[in-house]
């Protein structure tokens, strides 16, 4: 049987193995982008957001192949909002695999809602 126990460790390393993923993609994107952009004088009097790129995922990943520095932090920032999801997810599991049905039911519609939220236009 699976304990209660084994999955709060495995959840652990689940959270921290996202976190410290995160913040090291944050401090590459960070650096390279210093190293890329730190010499340029900022204007203030127009406003330029952000590349249209970075306002999906697939326009994130072509932005970090290309060696974007902007696109390394959007992918830091998809990968802290996707750990939470991803213990969402691993609960599911780990309760499932010890035929606890009713937390199974409960953490698939907290999922359900997570990706409805993600996922909405």
């Amino acid at each position: 049987m699976y304990s209660d126990q084994e999955m709060e460790n495995q959840m652990g390393v689940l959270l921290r193995a996202g976190v410290i993923l995160s913040c090291a993609l944050m401090l590459a994107g960070g650096i390279l982008y210093l190293l890329q952009h730190g010499g340029e004088r900022e204007s203030y009097a127009v406003f330029r957001g952000e590349p249209a790129s970075l306002a999906s995922a697939r326009g994130v990943l072509r932005d970090v192949l290309t060696g974007s520095a902007r696109g390394i932090i959007q992918l830091s920032v998809l990968t802290m909002i996707a750990t939470p999801v991803m213990r969402v997810a691993f609960a599911v599991y780990g309760f499932a695999r010890q035929r606890n049905w009713m937390f199974t039911g409960i953490s698939l519609t907290v999922l359900a809602l997570l990706a409805f939220g993600l996922f909405k236009s």
